[in-house]
């Protein structure tokens, strides 16, 4: 069985005293003058608990995800105005693939 797509898991909290809304304009910004633009994305969903903030980036391929990644390492001036927010301490990333969608 071939793989659907690839998923990238960002967890995270957001620094004390961080306005939601500027932080999802940032995020909007990023999404929508970068991330949206590299090869294969698909979608970024955001997941908020009332605590954590769970990002799902997805994108066609596995080399896609990867590719994202590696251009991602020297952060642009939207990622940064994005990580600005973020408590950096709190971060968890991991890289899934996705096998069945029902």
């Amino acid at each position: 069985m071939s793989k659907l797509n690839a998923v990238y898991y960002f967890a995270y909290k957001l620094k004390k005293n961080t306005s939601i809304e500027e932080f999802l304009v940032a995020a909007e910004k990023l999404n929508n003058e970068f991330i949206s633009k590299q090869p294969g994305y698909v979608s970024w969903k955001q997941l908020y608990d009332g605590k954590r903030w769970v990002d799902l980036l997805t994108f066609e391929t596995m080399d896609d995800l990867n590719n994202f990644k590696k251009n991602s390492r020297n952060p642009n001036e939207l990622a940064k105005a994005f990580y600005a927010y973020i408590n950096l301490f709190s971060c968890k990333m991991r890289i899934y693939s996705l096998e069945k969608e029902y």
